[in-house]
């Protein structure tokens, strides 16, 4: 049994006192003395040249201090892309400027023209309708297919094409694959598109900028999972600040699943213009702004192909993809359908040969980047889409087909044909886990019971397995990365035996000002209560690279033990000098040290005085004090596996899909806190179903935004998910973090679409309607009728 507060305890979330409470402190909830607020104009427009701005009106109106375009921002640099991909003919990707303002063009609805400073929000919005911008309105480009025609328009002029980059992986399999799908005994096909997202995270984005003259101080305060990135990004390559001159604090952060990694045209620019105004400048993000400058997410049109020899073993997997880029390239964009998603492409199965083609596609719409999963969702969609399609086709059970391809306990470390080496699994333990919790085995019965209510039941499975905790820094640098992925902590004891957790990572709804303490607490013996987490604000924390990717235990828990034992091994030399013995007979358990074999002991807090204390400490071998810092850049990835199964009732009148039940069986490696694993597969899978389910960001031919409001949006509700059965039990150890743990933040949204839609086909095959092969998400009641009728 976990000791109390320790790893493996469910000890209760301690930052929800303030939040359910109303006393967190978000971005919103700054104010600052002599704000200003601004307001930006945007393009109603997805493609037109900017041919003049006229803003007197604007700036003689009440209020109005000063407008900004994108002249006076000339000399900034354009928001950095942080990953270079690179195609398969050895060339690097087109990389078009993202200017702060739009700059002789403007590429989506919703690209910033000006910006409109003033003293109260309702005067700069007022400013902003006398503001006359003539755009002389071109083409939008908004299918992929499309926007790689000959002659297409361009959705920008300085480049060659629309396409990013034609990616392949791994190129030299090319010729083999296609030999292998040439001699195999069954070659199955699916066409899918995995539809677009808006992350829509429950706080929207803010952000204020400061100044102070007096130190040439600049100071933002935004809602970001990444405040040392963000400092990185915008001090050196878009307003040329050094680092030392910028502070960025990211307070209490309402969600972000991946929408605030990313450094944002507004950032900079209320940044900049504090400084121009010498007085503070705020914005904050409406929702309706959110849909229309909020990185959007997924949006591949894909074709997965599958063959496999007579005996039903897979034998090459062929995966071809457009990848929409939105009209600029976010962050870390270029990386989601390629390294990200290619790298997977395996799943946890031994298909010998796997090759993954991906064009990377510019449009007149909302950049695209990384939403909870990020690429892995798409890959395991493929994947688990074509082998229900194959199980289909031959006849056999979808169960067993997966089984015979699995990847083995006993072929650990496994390396894959696509560049990963996974460390550890058992995907046999959790598919019969989930069998078991699903009542897989009865599922006859429950159609027929259905039947007799007119409802058509179906049943629907996905093995997911996906990676990590990105890593090691030199391997991603080579991939294309432009920043490191290591993690740091800082752990400082103060003199009475309370400990101080500086990380940084940032927590915005993981629980970390709770699981992190438990890691200390649990390694040396103290209350958890005794120890705090500080993260957030660059001021205080260590270089980090933030929280994304289901890092933050594996790649910053990791750090957090390094440095724990350093502060273990000098305060047992502390300890040693103490009670007169020697460091490698002192031992630590309970918060207590001991000399081996004996009575002698001196409690935690009587050595953590001593280092403060040095009356009697050993000075001329030790340092007073007692803090450590620990950088920790992983040799691997990471890699969560595990079986997900959705039961469904289908309504043959109206197309409804409702989820009766859903099982997921996850190994994540060690748990450190049971409850918050548990709920953060509950909001994995409450998102990957809304995905399957609900939600879709549609445009128009004209790049009009149909679907920018949660009028037209549809984001699930709590009636359109079942209680979850959810296990963490048949796990395997990470081995090769300190801490065997592996994530588990991302699980529920990459393994629940397959499922669901897995499940809306079985339901449709077993009630006679063969015909229906494949329904893209989401599976709406008019795509599910309109699949039945057709």
């Amino acid at each position: 049994m976990p000791k109390d507060g320790g790893i493996g305890a469910s000890t209760k979330r301690r930052e929800d006192n303030r939040f359910l409470t109303g006393n967190g402190r978000y971005t919103d909830d700054i104010n600052l003395r002599g704000q200003a607020y601004v307001h930006f104009l945007r393009s109603d427009v997805a493609h037109g040249r900017i041919k003049g701005i006229d803003t007197s009106a604007a700036e003689a109106m009440p209020g109005v201090i000063r407008i900004f375009t994108a002249a006076d921002f000339s000399a900034a640099g354009g928001l950095p892309c942080g990953w270079q991909v690179t195609d398969r003919f050895g060339q690097p990707m087109q990389e078009p400027k993202h200017p702060i303002l739009a700059e002789g063009k403007v590429r989506h609805v919703g690209d910033p023209i000006c910006g409109i400073v003033a003293e109260t929000l309702e005067q700069a919005r007022d400013a902003a309708e006398a503001i006359e911008v003539d755009i002389e309105e071109l083409p939008a480009v908004i299918d992929m297919a499309k926007a790689l025609e000959d002659g297409s328009v361009k959705v920008h002029d300085d480049l060659t094409s629309n396409l990013c980059y034609d990616w392949g992986f791994v190129e030299e399999n090319r010729e083999a694959v296609d030999e292998a799908f040439a001699r195999a005994a069954h070659v199955v096909s699916v066409d899918l598109v995995n539809n677009r997202l808006c992350a829509n995270p429950m706080e929207t984005r803010v952000a204020i900028g400061d100044y102070d003259p007096w130190n040439d101080q600049h100071t933002l305060y935004t809602t970001s999972q990444n405040p040392h990135v963000i400092r990185l990004l915008m001090g050196a390559f878009v307003l040329s600040l050094p680092e030392h001159k910028l502070r960025v604090v990211a307070p209490d952060v309402g969600g972000g699943f991946g929408s605030k990694i990313y450094h944002y045209a507004e950032e900079a620019f209320c940044t900049q213009a504090a400084k121009w105004l010498k007085r503070p400048v705020k914005w904050a993000s409406t929702r309706s702004e959110a849909f229309l400058s909020d990185a959007h997410a997924r949006d591949h049109i894909s074709r997965i192909e599958l063959a496999l020899d007579a005996d039903h073993n897979f034998t090459a997997i062929r995966s071809t993809t457009l990848a929409n880029m939105g009209a600029y390239l976010s962050t870390f964009a270029p990386s989601i359908p390629t390294w990200l998603h290619g790298t997977l492409m395996a799943g946890p199965y031994k298909t010998p040969l796997v090759y993954v083609n991906v064009r990377a596609v510019f449009t007149n719409t909302v950049a695209v980047d990384a939403y909870r999963g990020a690429g892995r969702p798409e890959a395991t969609f493929q994947l688990e889409r074509v082998i229900d399609q194959a199980a289909r086709e031959l006849g056999v059970d979808p169960v067993e087909l997966r089984r015979k391809n699995f990847i083995k306990p006993d072929q650990f470390p496994y390396q894959t044909p696509v560049a990963l080496e996974y460390d550890s699994g058992n995907f046999d333990a959790t598919l019969d886990k989930a069998l078991q919790l699903s009542d897989y085995a009865n599922i006859d019965k429950r159609v027929a019971e259905a039947a007799s209510r007119g409802k058509l039941r179906g049943i629907g499975m996905s093995q997911y397995i996906e990676a990590c905790g990105i890593a090691p820094s030199n391997l991603v640098g080579q991939l294309g990365a432009r920043a490191g992925l290591y993690e740091t902590a800082t752990v400082r004891v103060n003199a009475t035996g309370s400990i101080s957790v500086l990380t940084g990572c940032h927590s915005h709804g993981q629980g970390h000002e709770t699981s992190f303490p438990q890691i200390v607490a649990d390694m040396i013996g103290i209350d958890a209560s005794q120890i705090d987490l500080v993260h957030g604000d660059t001021a205080n924390t260590p270089m980090g690279m933030g929280t994304y990717g289901s890092r933050s235990i594996a790649v910053g828990g990791s750090a957090l033990v390094k440095a724990t034992n350093k502060i273990i091994d000098k305060a047992k030399k502390i300890a040693a000098h103490l009670l007169e013995a020697s460091p490698e007979d002192i031992e630590l358990k309970d918060g207590k040290f001991s000399v081996a074999g004996t009575d002698k002991s001196v409690e935690w807090a009587a050595v953590t005085l001593a280092a403060y204390v040095p009356h009697n400490y050993p000075l001329e071998d030790l340092e007073p004090g007692l803090e450590e810092t620990s950088f920790y850049d992983p040799n691997n990835f990471t890699f969560p596996s595990g079986c997900y199964i959705c039961e469904v009732e289908v309504d043959p009148e109206t197309g409804k899909v409702d989820i009766v039940n859903f099982t997921a069986a996850d190994d994540f490696g060690v748990v450190i806190n049971p409850m918050i694993v548990e709920g953060q597969v509950h909001g994995g899978l409450a998102q990957g179903i809304g995905q399957a389910m609900t939600e879709n960001c549609v445009y128009d031919e004209n790049g009009q935004l149909l679907s920018g409001s949660f009028m037209d949006y549809t984001m699930p509700r709590a009636d359109d998910v079942p209680s979850f059965t959810v296990d963490h039990s048949q796990f395997t150890h990470c081995t090769h973090n300190p801490l065997g743990a592996k994530g588990c933040g991302e699980a529920g949204a990459i393994g629940s679409p397959p499922a669901v839609v897995n499940a809306v086909i079985d339901a449709m095959h077993r009630g006679g309607l063969t015909h229906v092969r494949h329904i893209d998400m989401p599976v709406t009641p008019s795509r599910v009728w309109a699949a039945m009728q057709n």
